[in-house]
């Protein structure tokens, strides 16, 4: 074998190396960041007294008024409260997009869908649509929402990336996904906002604005919209 095919035949097989090992690298990075993501700490979904989310000055606190109006849930809007838990947010929201909008309000928690659906009943809110959810989706309609929020509900999502995956097809052009929760290790009732941030961009979005109301050190206001 002359020297100059020997020289080629060795960075032949140096460069097939190379490429084995880049893509070997590439695939065990991604699958450790998808373990990452499903055996995180996560709380307990609340199943206790439902009225504790309505306590007086509330509203206030999490200026929820502010966070709608950034969200872009205005007269005739389509908006979805997942994790809707008592309907606190659920009845603010469908007051605030009226007859001509809708609010899908959405838990996996059968006694929170039927508080709801009485609420919306007793306060004559007729455009409240209630969903039982699986833990991993939504299960909402596709091209359904401009808006969705998730209200101190992240930290309870088993499958977060999952859950956020299967929330696009529901989205419209120009929709924007709200998470508003506290700082914590997962199981505390909280989640680190930079775990949130890291998840959302694993399931295909983009951070567009954080805001930080409560100024406590531990509330957060994040805002997402689907990458292109």
């Amino acid at each position: 074998m002359s020297k100059s095919r020997f020289f080629a035949l060795t960075l032949y097989v140096l460069l097939t190396v190379s490429v084995a090992f880049t893509q070997t690298s590439t695939q065990t990075t991604t699958a450790s960041s998808q373990e990452q993501s499903q055996k995180r700490k996560t709380s307990e979904p609340y199943t206790g007294d439902l009225s504790i989310f309505d306590s007086p000055g509330r509203d206030e606190r999490l200026q929820i008024n502010r966070v709608m109006t950034i969200l872009g849930i205005d007269s005739g809007k389509s908006v979805a409260d997942i994790g809707a838990g008592s309907g606190w947010f659920t009845v603010r929201a469908a007051r605030r997009v009226g007859r001509t909008g809708k609010v899908f309000a959405v838990d996996i928690n059968p006694e929170a869908i039927s508080h709801i659906e009485s609420r919306a009943q007793q306060e004559q809110l007729s455009n409240v649509k209630t969903i039982l959810s699986k833990p991993d989706d939504p299960q909402l309609p596709p091209d359904s929402v401009d808006a969705v929020l998730l209200l101190k509900t992240y930290h309870e999502v088993a499958h977060p990336v999952e859950v956020l995956r299967n929330l696009r097809p529901a989205l419209r052009a120009s929709a924007k996904v709200g998470i508003i929760d506290r700082n914590g290790n997962g199981e505390n009732h909280g989640i680190g906002k930079d775990v949130v941030i890291r998840e959302a961009q694993e399931a295909g979005y983009r951070l567009v604005k954080q805001y930080d109301f409560v100024k406590d050190g531990m509330d957060y206001f994040l805002v997402f919209t689907p990458s292109k």
